[in-house]
């Protein structure tokens, strides 16, 4: 009899642990449905809070009442997604080419996936996509000097439906294509006189304007913009105004005589960049001259 009693007690006892198991997992799938259902809540008040403050916003700015003209000129502005990266800008500018992907997001002629704040998300390169909304807003391509990734951004244009810009990227393509083959010419003269000075001669105007941008750098603390006295084109550099110091420096003034650097500085600046840019030197060097800076006259060839 006591036997069958303990026998009760402990089936009791264990039905009574399963029982609390069952319960303790059945709440935890309660909180954890309970959590996943507060997460889309929040999901969705921020694309409806998104979206009344763009109705808002229209609303404001579209209303006869109080209108001015800066409310009359000024647009909805949108975010877009691209790659991780997001751009805000104007639906006018988005849309200022008709037939094109873009234009047929903000219209809704094309379902585009929202990322979690409930911006358009568009799965391309984030970083080239500033180039394809550079081209909106000014109309035409502009590309920072050195940039070499063309055929990349013309793949964003053909997946954007820009006509425009594709052309334009293979049209730049096609002339670095042809300049690459082309032979470049760098000469450095140095006549040792004040009529004349340092004249920098080449045949690619780009090289030119890296000179110059070099000088402006090198001579920073005493210079504000290049020196207006220096003759200066397209393919021409040529240093005229300076003095020769009691240890036969020359020194490059401007003409109020403000001190700038150098003449010496100027030139070996010019050669070293030559150097890094992948200039070959033609000149056979005199060794009576001692130092590259004291020739007379340099040839490079690319």
């Amino acid at each position: 009899m006591r036997g069958c009693q303990h026998f009760h007690s402990i089936t009791e006892l264990e039905l009574n642990k399963g029982v609390c198991v069952v319960v303790v997992v059945l709440f935890k799938k309660l909180c954890l449905s309970q959590e996943q259902e507060a997460a889309e809540i929040l999901k969705m008040e921020r694309k409806i809070n998104r979206r009344e403050k763009e109705k808002d916003y229209e609303g404001k700015h579209n209303s006869p009442e109080g209108t001015t003209d800066q409310g009359k000129s000024c647009k909805t502005l949108t975010t877009l997604n691209v790659g991780g990266y997001l751009y805000i800008t104007q639906k006018q500018t988005l849309t200022k080419y008709p037939d094109t992907f873009l234009e047929g997001i903000v219209n809704g002629k094309i379902l585009c996936p929202l990322d979690a704040d409930g911006h358009y998300f568009i799965d391309r390169d984030g970083l080239l996509f500033r180039h394809v909304l550079n081209f909106l807003r000014n109309g035409e391509l502009l590309l920072p000097e050195g940039f070499r990734e063309n055929q990349l951004l013309a793949q964003e244009a053909e997946f954007f439906q820009l006509k425009g810009l594709a052309e334009e990227v293979k049209s730049r393509w096609e002339k670095e294509q042809l300049t690459s083959r082309e032979t470049t010419f760098l000469e450095i003269t140095d006549n040792h006189d004040r009529s004349q000075g340092l004249r920098i001669f080449c045949n690619a105007p780009d090289f030119i304007t890296k000179i110059k941008s070099r000088i402006v750098l090198v001579s920073k603390s005493r210079l504000d913009g290049f020196p207006e006295e220096f003759s200066i084109s397209s393919n021409i550099i040529q240093f005229k105004y300076f003095i020769k110091s009691e240890n036969g420096t020359r020194l490059v003034l401007k003409e109020d005589n403000t001190f700038v650097c150098t003449l010496e500085t100027l030139k070996f600046e010019a050669i070293m960049m030559a150097l890094k840019c992948g200039f070959r030197l033609l000149t056979s060097l005199d060794c009576s001259k001692g130092s590259i800076v004291h020739s007379d006259a340099l040839h490079f060839i690319k």
